[in-house]
């Protein structure tokens, strides 16, 4: 019965999105008739296959000139790899959905190119687009005061908690944890072990992997800083990964695994996470809102979802992906790949695609659609999401992205293990990472 009430659900959504396309009506039509290769990764559950082609077609319909032609790129990192290898053959996509904090490496290695000369040609329009853009997802769409990407797939960390459990407990359901020392305080109460001491259920989950932890550690920084000062500056050009604010961070989290032991000990897999809370093995995860779609189709018992707990003050990461256009193609497929995007983009689309996926819409205008109050009013746990946004700052984001995520994931990873202390952890990383980007000094 379940299963086929999903099927409905994706049935539904699908069908919404073809009428939002029917419905456009304003987008720019194309007289040259082309076909536009579209890179795009999938890094949570649900249909986004089906969605995303669906769109193409929606796009079709209103501009049949214009055959959009999606192509599954696997996770971020595969992404950068096929776009890299599609370049180097010189056969390019024409736009592509990357990470937000790839726009550096995008705009100094001259894969993307700027979209400024297309917002001003859209007069006012153009200006009251961008401006309608949420800014704690459009501030990672900068690179040297030009505007390089276009937020689409965005998403920002939420405590998912199992209001169940916390009736189990004691706890009130509707009072999750807000700082550091609840969080604590509820996830010892949260632990649960048998007769002979083995964790039965543990009261916090944190993905720890390399891959994952910085998303999760720059909400920790934020916190812990005073005037929410990230990892890193607005510029990308420093990393500020040793300051004593994110040691103590960085022991937080391990005294979280050693010292209250309310947490999976070891490296915990960011995939593994929303597995362990539907199956009631933790009853508190730190996730992506990305995977709300998932566990309110999958959940057995009632969840809820929070503020990620502060400690100095309240804060969150932004993630996920926005719309790039290629260098290196012909001027004409630049401005076919920028009206589907903004295509894409419509509120209306953008809140349909927050309702199938669990990404955040990005722009405000969203919020005010009737869709979006509709599915609030029946899934208040997507509205914390957009609540957060005014705390939340993009995470780790430099010139050479990928090399300063795996630098500091390794070094949060000696940690974890006992290799190092926190200390050390974050020494190490301050001093590889000054190596690796004081070429852009």
């Amino acid at each position: 019965m379940r299963n086929k009430l999903i099927a409905l659900v994706l049935i539904l959504g699908i069908i919404t999105m073809a009428t939002i396309g029917a419905a456009g009506g304003q987008e720019a039509k194309t007289s040259e008739k082309m076909e536009l290769t579209f890179f795009y990764p999938v890094m949570v559950g649900g249909p986004l296959t089906k969605l995303i082609d669906q769109l193409s077609l929606d796009y079709q319909a209103v501009n049949p000139n214009v055959t959009v032609k999606p192509v599954y790129t696997g996770n971020y990192d595969d992404t950068v790899v096929k776009i890299q290898t599609a370049i180097q053959g010189k056969n390019p996509p024409d736009f592509f959905i990357n990470l937000a904090t790839q726009r550096f490496s995008m705009a100094s290695t001259g894969v993307a190119i700027p979209l400024d000369g297309f917002i001003a040609a859209d007069g006012a329009q153009g200006k009251a687009y961008i401006e309608d853009f949420l800014p704690g997802f459009m501030e990672d769409s900068f690179v040297d005061g030009k505007i390089y990407s276009i937020p689409f797939q965005r998403s920002t960390m939420v405590m998912f908690y199992n209001k169940d459990a916390f009736k189990e407990v004691g706890l009130d359901p509707n009072k999750p944890p807000t700082t550091w020392a609840e969080l604590v305080d509820y996830a010892t109460k949260l632990t649960k072990r048998d007769a002979a001491g083995n964790v039965e259920r543990y009261g916090v989950g944190l993905a720890l992997n390399s891959g994952s932890a910085q998303w999760g550690f720059t909400g920790f920084a934020l916190q812990n800083s005073i005037g929410g000062k990230n990892l890193m500056s607005e510029d990308g050009k420093k990393a500020y990964f040793d300051t004593p604010e994110n040691v103590e961070a960085l022991q937080f989290w391990l005294d979280l695994q050693n010292k209250y032991k309310v947490m999976q000990g070891g490296i915990v897999q960011w995939t593994d996470l929303p597995t362990q809370f539907l199956g009631g093995k933790v009853a508190m995860i730190y996730h992506t809102t990305g995977n709300l779609t998932n566990i309110s189709n999958n959940a057995k018992f009632a969840f809820g979802t929070a503020f990620l707990p502060g400690n100095k003050q309240l804060g969150a990461p932004t993630g996920g992906g926005n719309f790039y256009i290629s260098a290196g193609i012909s001027p004409e497929r630049q401005k076919a790949a920028w009206e589907f995007i903004k295509f894409a983009t419509s509120p209306e689309r953008l809140a349909q695609w927050n309702i199938d996926t669990g990404y955040v819409a990005p722009r405000a205008s969203s919020f005010d659609t009737q869709l979006m109050k509709d599915y609030w009013a029946r899934m208040p746990q997507a509205k914390v999401a957009f609540e957060q946004i005014p705390y939340a700052k993009p995470e780790l984001t430099t010139y050479e992205a990928s090399r300063m995520w795996r630098i500091l994931n390794d070094n949060i990873q000696s940690a974890v293990t006992g290799e190092a202390t926190a200390a050390q952890a974050m020494r190490n990383a301050q001093a590889q990472a000054d190596e690796v980007l004081k070429k852009y000094q």
